[in-house]
């Protein structure tokens, strides 16, 4: 079939061995395309390793001693280092690496901190009734991600409790505040009319 036709230019080999050049050329050329998605895959994987952000020195969280005569803002900073220290396990060190759970209650747990600090600035009492009723719905949304990922395997029980207790803290300060602030401020008396 192929090299049937000898005397055509190509010699003894006929078609059949200009096929095979066109063939090998594009054999070699899957070979090196394959070779350097290769090689940038490995130099992807090594600058990865390398370029890998270094964290800072961890500042230490508070003893329960400490807790205990701490005030909502410094609750809630503490809070919101340990979420944001839980997210970083959960994502990088765990044995099973849970992503989407973990970033809601990183959100949920730093925003308590972040509406907490932005209520010491309020313009006015309705202004920090508002910034603190919504790190209290935070801290409301924290205590359900806290849940799931407990209930889900990814927090053992020692883990969960330490949390939670925390978590409870400040949902019985921040309950306390938004109560406080609406009886001062009269929105409760509109309700009971």
């Amino acid at each position: 079939m192929f090299g049937s036709h000898v005397g055509n230019g190509h010699g003894a080999e006929g078609n059949y061995g200009s096929w095979l050049r066109v063939q090998g050329s594009w054999f070699r050329l899957l070979v090196m395309a394959y070779e350097k998605k290769s090689y940038r895959k490995a130099v992807k994987a090594e600058k990865a390793s390398a370029y890998k952000p270094k964290r800072g020195k961890l500042a230490p969280l508070m003893k329960e001693d400490e807790k205990e005569k701490a005030s909502i803002h410094e609750l809630s900073f503490d809070f919101a280092c340990r979420t944001t220290r839980l997210y970083q396990y959960l994502t990088e060190d765990a044995e099973y690496k849970e992503y989407s759970h973990s970033k809601q209650l990183y959100r949920s747990g730093s925003s308590i901190g972040a509406n907490v600090r932005e209520s010491k600035h309020a313009q006015s009492d309705a202004d920090f009734l508002s910034k603190m009723s919504i790190a209290y719905k935070e801290a409301d949304e924290s205590d359900f991600w806290l849940h799931l990922l407990h209930d889900n395997g990814y927090l053992d029980d020692k883990q969960f409790e330490s949390l939670d207790k925390d978590l409870t803290r400040i949902l019985k300060i921040l309950t306390s505040i938004v109560k406080t602030m609406r009886t001062k401020l009269g929105y409760d008396k509109e309700k009971d009319k």
